[in-house]
């Protein structure tokens, strides 16, 4: 490629020779039609190399962007280069919402569900729930629909780009609501130990913010549909001023606290999309735990504290309902998140995942998709029911492997 293209972190720069924006769904299929290796950029925001290839990379950002709002109102289809930072004003307009939103609306909705990327809420699903038909070019150029319902719809929508190149996805939405936010500073340690699903069900979106510096939550995040009382929660107290997740962090680049009442859109995701999202340079990393053993994983993480300190900037905990997608990190477990973002050093924070990853074995974390991990394939495969019917899937959607690169090959196994 005559420009470098590198990942939204910057810790990636792809190795493809070239980099195609197609305009129209025909001129995409004739690029599939040629063969690969091909892999799809999203918005680029994953941290390992599974959308890296030495073939050609493919950015939807040229296709004509599609908003269609069903008549009864209950989905919209979306074209596959469309933001969620895009999509959120018009569904807005239309009193519609999405069920919930990631940290930042700056990804796509592609990539989200293809990653089973997620917001947080005991009730809430992941992103990818809420597909309710995914439209993809499978290896041979041609253009599939596959409806919830169908023998190999829950397979294909966390797909990690193995089966085609997800053209339009149709989104189940909901009313439009009003949310609530409010920061709670310092949520002592023996709280968590008596009250923490109690915590993590305060609300319709919870987060949980720590630099393990202590014991101790350094923010707690509760976004509600309806009021706080003031003054103190669980032992945590009202922040005096607005809060970044990362502590100490300058707060402008953060949506609206304080239980002032704003659009779903603009209280969901800790980030403004008119600015750089979280710290700009870092590393993340996360696992999804079974929720029954919250308390063991948060124990695990501080039997390594001494090890990812010096390496972090902040560990978000929240959590995502259980699903049937196969290859979803929540795939029928309600699940508690762990999310670390780390310093932008990869070599320095390799350690630390992997120490992390050794005490969360017993608990049978998944990593998610999108972010940096070590677990070794075989044991990620282990983790999921049907991940030998996911394999079947590929070869039945992609059986020259168009779409294959050797991060992708490794989760295989083949």
């Amino acid at each position: 490629m005559s420009n470098v293209v590198t990942n939204w972190a910057g810790n990636i720069t792809f190795g493809a020779r070239r980099l195609h924006r197609p305009a129209a769904l025909p001129e995409l299929q004739e690029i599939v039609r040629a063969g690969g290796p091909l892999r799809v950029l999203g918005s680029g925001h994953s941290f390992n190399r599974m959308a890296d290839t030495t073939g050609d990379l493919v950015s939807l950002i040229s296709l004509p962007r599609v908003v269609e709002i069903a008549e009864d109102r209950r989905t919209v289809r979306v074209d596959g280069g469309i933001r969620y930072g895009e999509l959120v004003d018009r569904l807005d307009a239309e009193g519609l919402a999405v069920h919930n939103m990631a940290s930042l609306p700056h990804i796509s909705v592609a990539g989200a569900v293809t990653t089973a990327t997620h917001g947080s809420g005991v009730r809430n699903g992941n992103l990818a729930t809420s597909v309710a038909a995914i439209e993809l070019i499978r290896g041979d150029g041609e253009l599939v629909t596959l409806r919830r319902g169908d023998e190999d719809f829950p397979g294909a929508v966390v797909g990690l780009g193995a089966l085609g190149v997800v053209t339009a996805l149709t989104l189940d939405v909901v009313p439009a609501f009003e949310i609530r936010q409010y920061v709670y500073d310092d949520l002592p340690r023996a709280s968590l130990e008596q009250h923490l699903p109690e915590i993590l069900a305060a609300g319709y979106s919870v987060s949980l913010f720590t630099n393990w510096q202590t014991g101790d939550i350094n923010h707690a995040w509760f976004k509600r549909t309806d009021e706080l009382p003031e003054g103190p929660l669980f032992g945590a107290r009202p922040a005096d001023g607005k809060r970044h997740p990362v502590p100490g962090v300058a707060a402008d680049n953060s949506t609206d606290q304080f239980g002032v009442p704003g659009p779903w859109h603009a209280r969901l995701p800790h980030f403004k999309m008119e600015f750089t999202p979280s710290t700009g340079a870092e590393l993340q990393s996360e696992w999804m735990v079974p929720f029954d053993r919250a308390l063991e994983a948060i124990d695990a993480v501080a039997r390594v504290r001494e090890k990812i300190v010096p390496v972090l900037q902040v560990n978000e905990i929240r959590t995502v309902a259980a699903d049937d997608l196969w290859l979803s990190m929540n795939y029928e477990r309600d699940s508690l998140g762990l999310h670390f973002t780390w310093i932008a050093d990869t070599a320095a924070v390799l350690p630390a995942v992997a120490a992390l990853e050794e005490q969360l074995a017993p608990l049978e974390a998944r990593p998610h998709w999108g972010k940096v991990f070590t677990q070794d394939a075989a044991t990620v495969r282990s983790r999921y029911p049907r991940f030998s019917d996911f394999q079947a899937l590929v070869a039945k959607y992609d059986p020259k492997g168009t779409f294959r690169n050797p991060w992708l090959d490794d989760i295989l196994g083949h």
